[in-house]
């Protein structure tokens, strides 16, 4: 299958589009918290839509549930782009371990192959709240 834009010879990571129906929170190097949905997600980052934009570069704990897995993991942020309500801002992983990115890249497959996928409840994000401040 032809790539439309091919870059240094990899393939792009498929993305799985989650229109917000998975809650992340976003913990930054100060320890605040903030609340965000994902909009998008692959094994290489995602898409956040986030109340306020965050500053390109700065380096964040990034932590969710998709499917069977919790992701907690290191990201950069990337430019935001306004949106109608707030921003969506890309974020890539940085210290993604290789068993975690095969877990989460399992996961989105689900995503990708099963049209009616369970969308994740809003407890989840307490869930992963009340973990990470253990």
């Amino acid at each position: 299958m032809p790539q439309s834009k091919p870059t240094d010879g990899a393939r792009r990571a498929p993305r799985v589009k989650l229109g917000g129906t998975i809650l992340a929170l976003v913990r930054l190097e100060s320890g605040r918290q903030i609340r965000a949905r994902l909009h998008q997600l692959s094994f290489t980052g995602g898409l956040l839509q986030l109340e306020k934009p965050l500053d390109e570069g700065i380096k964040v704990e990034v932590m969710f549930h998709v499917g069977g897995s919790t992701v907690r993991n290191n990201a950069a942020m990337l430019f935001p782009m306004w949106a109608t309500q707030g921003c969506l801002q890309p974020f890539e992983f940085t210290q993604l371990g290789e068993e975690d990115r095969l877990k989460l890249e399992t996961d989105l497959q689900k995503f990708l192959t099963s049209p009616a996928a369970s969308s994740p409840s809003s407890e989840l994000v307490s869930e992963v709240a009340s973990a990470s401040d253990q």
